[in-house]
């Protein structure tokens, strides 16, 4: 596979920089009102999540612990596998604690699955999960997380983390990708 990675390879702005950053303020307000007497365990699904994770985490106002998970069902590809891989799992025992997981988006909704289940049988006292990015229409309504940004519709979407094949995540906004650079 070869990935040009061009800045016109985005095909339209989803959402800008000033709307994200608007958002994930918001979020962040608000769980700090849910975890005002917590310390949970804020933990990034690496490596999409971690724009996210970083911004969300910095207009929080609660006393927290950082850990980092990565899990993956895509791969280098633009639809889930179906089969999730574990490749990397917390540093820290999570039993008794409660946890944030952030994501970057919710597609299938099957990761977002696998975590809760995964979490719960390692004894989590209580589990949230927080994306930025809502695919509403591909996964059913019980796999949606508890907080999220935006819902958007079924497209591939690049930046603010999010990539095609490792490109493209440093890119300041949510932009749709041409299709034909995926084709």
């Amino acid at each position: 596979m070869s990935v040009t990675c061009e800045k016109n390879d985005v095909e339209y702005v989803l959402l800008t920089e000033d709307q994200i950053k608007k958002r994930v303020e918001e979020m962040g307000r608000k769980l700090s009102e849910m975890y005002e007497d917590k310390c949970p365990i804020v933990a990034a699904v690496l490596k999409g999540g971690s724009v996210f994770f970083t911004d969300l985490v910095r207009s929080m106002d609660c006393l927290m612990f950082f850990d980092f998970i990565s899990v993956s069902s895509y791969g280098n590809d633009v639809k889930s596998s179906g089969q999730i891989i574990m490749r990397k799992d917390f540093d820290n025992d999570i039993a008794g604690k409660d946890l944030i997981i952030v994501e970057d988006i919710v597609d299938s909704g099957l990761t977002l699955s696998y975590l809760k289940d995964f979490l719960y049988e390692r004894k989590a006292k209580s589990v949230i999960t927080v994306a930025l990015l809502n695919k509403y229409n591909c996964h059913p309504k019980d796999l949606n997380p508890t907080m999220y940004g935006f819902d958007i519709e079924d497209n591939f979407v690049v930046g603010y983390g999010l990539d095609y094949a490792g490109y493209y995540r440093n890119l300041p906004y949510v932009g749709v990708l041409r299709p034909e650079v995926y084709s």
